[in-house]
């Protein structure tokens, strides 16, 4: 009796693993490896915006303002018109909406970020932009490349930040190279609490 009960509980086993199988199966051939599941020119867009978002970051890292008013002004643009009607996989259109809340945080500071003088007063938009980014970012999914959140544990005094890259290597765009307090050698202060991969 106690081998006949063995005996099915591999068999249930062996059957539920096969069952794992083929849903994994099914689920591969429904989203072929390395295909998006957004579509062209949502992606398109979407990397362009990804893109002014690190010009800016890697602009405040160099206390570049300049370049930073500029890449912000690209990012804001980018947000505004970024393509939400493309996003798949969405029937009830909340994604869609989401995103739209998203893009209008960070086009709303990213143009507050452009005519602010004080630049402390750009980081802190800055950070409200990495914020709406990060959770855009998982909102739809974007799966062209891995994107990592880091954090930096004292952008404002004891205040924490965080910031987007595309690169595991902490370069903080809240110290800066040329923070008056810590003269360059606070740039690698940070941590990455998390990494971004829909490629899967």
């Amino acid at each position: 009796m106690k081998n006949l009960f063995l005996i099915l509980t591999l068999i249930l086993f062996i059957t539920g693993c096969g069952q794992g199988d083929k849903k994994a199966a099914e689920h591969s051939a429904d989203t072929p490896k390395g295909e998006s599941k957004n579509s062209d020119t949502f992606n398109q867009s979407f990397e362009k915006l990804l893109a002014s978002y690190y010009s800016l970051k890697d602009a405040l890292v160099e206390y570049d303002t300049v370049k930073a008013n500029h890449a912000s002004v690209e990012l804001g643009q980018y947000a505004e018109t970024l393509p939400v009607t493309e996003i798949r996989n969405d029937s009830l259109g909340v994604i869609k909406e989401t995103a739209k809340s998203y893009t209008g945080t960070i086009t709303g500071s990213a143009i507050a970020l452009a005519a602010e003088q004080d630049l402390v007063q750009k980081k802190r938009e800055f950070q409200m932009i990495s914020d709406a980014m990060y959770n855009l970012v998982r909102a739809v999914h974007y799966d062209k490349e891995k994107i990592y959140y880091q954090h930096c544990p004292m952008a404002f005094g004891d205040e924490e930040a965080y910031w987007l890259s595309n690169d595991r290597q902490i370069v903080n765009p809240y110290l800066g190279k040329q923070h008056p307090k810590y003269k360059g050698g606070m740039v690698h202060c940070g941590d990455i609490t998390d990494s971004i991969d829909f490629s899967h």
